[in-house]
């Protein structure tokens, strides 16, 4: 037996999902249950004092929209950089002259600079083309856009994301958890009473979506921020098993020990009942569409029971580990009643 073979077994042996999805049993407490083993294990950072914004330029000379560059406080002297895009076009999706935001969030590229279609590096146009640009899509549909960059990417990116993931997995954090802390504090902001085009947020209607490791934040961010209505994420979701467990994956997809209480799939009874478009790649290696399948089965089960069958989708591109926007915005939009 090789190390693989023996881990495969352990897996098999040990992991017994204690916390899995359960048809058979009650579906209000299984969710607290599962919900509070989640919230241990992805080690989050405990939220202190206010957030605070800074605005650091205002640009507009695109004709489509306005764009402003700002950072928020997420933990006391750590700033997260965004860029806001803002619609200069009327917005059939305006309601009381607020608009809904989509957080966006991209995962190993070289920074948010591709949500917003601006190429800095040898291959970020190859990026783009992948569907990548997500808050130049969602602006065009009429959303306030927001491209956040995630820890240990872009501009936050100090090496490779190894060093800080093992360094947050040290001090009882994961990076995980802390990208979706992130995504939490972003929501603070946003409903903290700021000028500009930050009053044209809606809150009751913010999103988040995004691809590979930026879908991952996604997913998890949506079974733990209950702020959200709304997420797509896109090549991300799968079994463990199939897919962080099975290969070679960035250290900062991992969270210790979820796999001796519970499974991907499950997350769905803390999200539930946030709609959720799940999207996938049928020819994605990394997270293969089989995984997907399996895993989706189990999603739609759980929305079934929390009462919400249709809050739950899944669409499946042709190619590999990219955004498909032609096939997942109608759905996302039709789902979300926009």
């Amino acid at each position: 037996m090789n190390l693989k073979e023996l881990h495969y077994s352990l897996a098999d042996t040990g992991c017994r999902l204690p916390y899995s999805y359960d048809p058979s049993q009650p579906f209000e407490p299984q969710r607290a249950r599962a919900e509070k083993k989640f919230l241990e294990l992805l080690g989050m950072p405990e939220k202190k004092g206010e957030v605070s914004v800074k605005v650091e330029f205002v640009n507009d000379s695109d004709p489509r929209f306005t764009e402003t560059r700002f950072a928020f406080e997420s933990e006391p002297g750590f700033f997260v950089p965004c860029h806001m895009l803002m619609p200069k076009a009327a917005s059939a999706k305006s309601r009381g002259g607020l608009l809904p935001v989509m957080i966006c969030i991209q995962g190993h590229s070289t920074g948010m600079h591709i949500s917003i279609g601006r190429p800095k590096f040898p291959g970020d146009e190859e990026d783009i083309a992948g569907g990548r640009d997500f808050a130049i899509q969602a602006v065009e549909r009429g959303y306030l856009a927001i491209a956040m960059e995630q820890r240990g990417l872009g501009e936050l990116r100090h090496g490779s994301c190894l060093l800080p993931a093992s360094q947050a997995l040290l001090i009882g954090r994961t990076l995980l958890g802390e990208r979706i802390f992130d995504v939490s504090r972003l929501i603070d902001a946003l409903s903290l009473p700021l000028e500009g085009d930050f009053a044209s947020a809606d809150t009751s209607r913010i999103y988040v979506m995004g691809n590979s490791g930026g879908g991952t934040t996604s997913w998890h961010a949506a079974a733990v921020e209950h702020r959200l209505a709304g997420a797509m994420p896109s090549c991300a979701f799968n079994t463990y098993r199939k897919s962080i467990f099975a290969m070679d994956h960035c250290f900062c997809n991992h969270i210790p020990r979820i796999m001796e209480f519970m499974e991907m799939p499950d997350l769905a009874m803390l999200s539930a009942p946030t709609p959720v478009v799940i999207v996938a790649g049928k020819k994605d290696s990394i997270f293969p569409i089989d995984g997907v399948l399996e895993g989706f089965d189990t999603v739609k089960q759980i929305y079934k029971a929390a009462g919400v069958p249709d809050a739950c989708a899944l669409v499946a591109g042709e190619e590999g580990h990219q955004f498909y926007p032609d096939i997942a915005w109608p759905v996302f939009d039709e789902m979300t009643g926009k």
